[in-house]
């Protein structure tokens, strides 16, 4: 069964500006900039059938393209960090997409999203990091200039089952037309 999510696909560029701040966070496991994204809605492991069936349904969404604005790092999970990941700014067409999504995959029948959506890109997971060290690491690095990209798709993607993340294939992608 694969494991799906939607998502939105980082440019190089924009990856290769967030790879630069890898490193210097004992307990870190760190994402390869192939596999960075913006998920949108999780989907989990579903039967083949269902997967033929989001994917047909996904090319009803009418959506325009739309600025990503990258800005910044912070940390997930508070006093147990889990994660570094660089914030995307949670602009109207992008909240609007994710909410379309979410309704869509209700409709047939998924749990909601349990969790609220706050637009991120994962660069680590933290495996045994302090909060200090997060504090530390975020202080030297948090800050960066923001990098701005146009969302011109949002892509299907798939997953093995592994540990931390990746690699991801593209299953389908679905243009966001002017």
């Amino acid at each position: 069964m694969p494991r799906l999510f939607t998502g939105l696909e980082i440019p190089a560029e924009v990856g290769q500006t967030l790879s630069n701040l890898r490193g210097g966070l004992p307990g870190a496991r760190w994402i390869d900039p192939e596999n960075y994204h913006v998920t949108l809605r999780f989907i989990g492991d579903i039967d083949g059938i269902s997967a033929n069936e989001i994917a047909s349904m996904l090319f009803r969404i009418d959506r325009k393209p739309f600025e990503v604005k990258v800005q910044g790092l912070q940390s997930f999970g508070g006093r147990k960090p889990r994660a570094v990941v660089a914030t995307i700014a949670p602009s109207k067409p992008l909240m609007d997409l994710q909410a379309e999504l979410e309704r869509m995959m209700q409709r047939i029948g998924l749990n909601p999203e349990g969790r609220k959506f706050i637009p991120h890109v994962t660069l680590a997971r933290l495996y045994d990091a302090t909060d200090r060290d997060v504090a530390d690491y975020l202080s030297l690095r948090g800050y960066f200039p923001s990098k701005v990209f146009i969302a011109e798709r949002f892509v299907l993607f798939s997953s093995r089952a592994s540990t931390g993340g990746g690699p991801y294939v593209v299953e389908d992608a679905y243009e966001l037309c002017e």
